[in-house]
């Protein structure tokens, strides 16, 4: 959480914190800006000052709005600082950059970097800047270990948002399934108006009208993936696939606020009329895997355990893992969650073994996303829903929604 910056800062030596870039799409930005329309700003934060905004003149009213110290890029035009640089571009960058951390008093120390950047352009500002601040070190927080271990728990506030969020995603599910259930169907295969087959595309198609109706965006698309393709855990699903009864479709979606502020993250596996014996088996499967690692949550736990206990049980029930073999294709083949927030995926990891920094703490918000994967048999199942830590230590469900795995055609 944001009040333990400071202490995390302390903890790693950092003097200062350097977010760069716009104040949209990029959560580090967004974590202390809440999303303004910025479309380029450098924010410090420095332990005991408020924080620092250097923004354009054209969105200082933006800027305003968060109630940070304000300096506007006009103080700096880049032209004198290029006069000084004899017409070298990148040398008055640095310049204009030197000065603007010498204004601020920042001029030695630990700084780490973060935000979203053209990376060239930026690393070769940074390195230029090192040398006119010999006395600063520039460093990229690799270890995560301040603003993403901040952003592991989250207050009550941002839990809200994230419930706001998975609303909207559960209403559009659930459109999905009414749109799907109620259509007309010839030889096994769900037909349009004009007698085509529907199709994967056209689903997506009011996946994403019916999020932006709603102010979500979807950034990162959709997962709909029938047939075999749901067997490969991150394929999006064949545009022209049609719709059928009786193939498993696994129906992954994690939009986002408008702005690129919180994620859901959802999935469902869904056989339209009927299921066929092994995908019903391998979803009794999942699920019971599901409700035994949900069961076993703890507080102060590593969350590589949950990881190594799905392998377990999946391996009892037959099923290869990827902790028996890292480069399996088929059984149970992905970690068994994340952390959500800002990012779709962010801390607590549940795949990093031997990282103690990774553990269910109060304000945790992670997905639990048990799969079995078989694309040579052309199926694979996936549940998943997103959790929360409560103040009290206890684990919650940020929204409920019925895990059926075949869903009635109700269409003529």
């Amino acid at each position: 959480m944001k009040k333990d910056l400071e202490n995390l800062m302390q903890k790693n030596n950092a003097d200062a914190l350097w977010i760069s870039g716009a104040a949209q799409h990029n959560p580090s930005m967004v974590y202390f800006t809440g999303g303004i329309h910025v479309t380029l700003a450098d924010l410090f934060i420095i332990p005991g000052r408020t924080p620092i905004l250097l923004h354009g003149t054209m969105e200082r009213e933006e800027a305003a709005k968060t109630g940070f110290e304000l300096i506007s890029y006009a103080r700096y035009p880049i032209s004198e600082f290029k006069k000084l640089a004899n017409g070298d571009n990148l040398l008055a960058s640095a310049l204009r950059y030197k000065k603007m951390f010498e204004d601020i008093g920042l001029t030695k120390g630990k700084v780490l970097l973060y935000g979203v950047r053209e990376f060239g352009p930026f690393y070769s500002l940074v390195a230029r800047l090192q040398e006119l601040l010999p006395n600063i070190t520039f460093e990229g927080d690799h270890a995560e270990s301040v603003i993403l271990e901040a952003r592991a728990t989250k207050d009550q506030a941002e839990i809200d948002e994230i419930r706001k969020i998975g609303e909207v995603t559960i209403s559009v599910v659930e459109r999905v399934k009414n749109f799907l259930s109620n259509h007309k169907v010839e030889n096994e295969t769900l037909v349009k108006r004009d007698g085509n087959p529907l199709t994967v595309a056209d689903v997506k198609a009011l996946i994403n009208l019916w999020l932006a109706e709603a102010g979500a965006e979807n950034p990162e698309a959709t997962i709909f993936a029938i047939g075999r393709d749901g067997g490969i855990p991150h394929s999006a699903g064949t545009p022209s696939d049609p719709i059928q009864l009786g193939k498993s479709i696994v129906f992954d979606i994690f939009p986002c606020q408008g702005g690129g502020g919180y994620f859901y993250d959802f999935t469902r596996t869904w056989c339209l009329g009927y299921a066929p014996e092994e995908v019903q088996l391998a979803y009794n499967q999942v699920k019971q895997v599901y409700d035994q690692v949900v069961s076993e949550l703890e507080l102060g736990a590593l969350t590589y355990r949950y990881q190594d206990r799905t392998c377990e049980l999946f391996e009892q029930m037959g099923h290869p893992t990827i902790r028996q073999n890292p480069a399996i294709e088929e059984g149970y083949i992905h970690s068994l969650a994340h952390g959500l927030g800002l990012d779709v995926h962010e801390k607590p990891w549940f795949g990093r073994k031997d990282d103690p920094s990774n553990i269910l703490q109060i304000g945790s918000v992670f997905t639990i996303e048990p799969g079995l994967y078989y694309p040579s048999k052309g199926f694979g199942v996936r549940l998943e829903d997103s959790w929360y830590t409560t103040r009290d230590g206890r684990f919650e469900k940020v929204l409920d929604y019925p895990m059926d795995l075949v869903i009635p055609m109700k269409g003529g």
